[in-house]
């Protein structure tokens, strides 16, 4: 199973560092440093697909590619 995409980035307005995958709506962290986040962004995956196992929900697949990847 191809595993999914993890957007990093800084945000001047939070301090910090963010941490999302987009086929996970809604699925993001927050860290001090890119590290931090991404460690953080972790832990909410595997939370997040927890609650939808256990609700019985469809996983989403993961498609999310960046633009710049389907340029090359």
């Amino acid at each position: 199973m191809k595993d999914y995409h993890i957007n990093i980035f800084y945000s001047r307005s939070d301090g910090g560092y963010i941490a999302d995958i987009p086929d996970l709506r809604f699925c993001s962290a927050f860290g001090k440093t890119p590290q931090e986040a991404l460690e953080e962004v972790l832990k909410a995956k595997e939370a997040w697909l927890e609650v939808c196992r256990k609700n019985g929900k469809t996983i989403p697949e993961a498609k999310y590619c960046p633009v710049i990847y389907k340029a090359a």
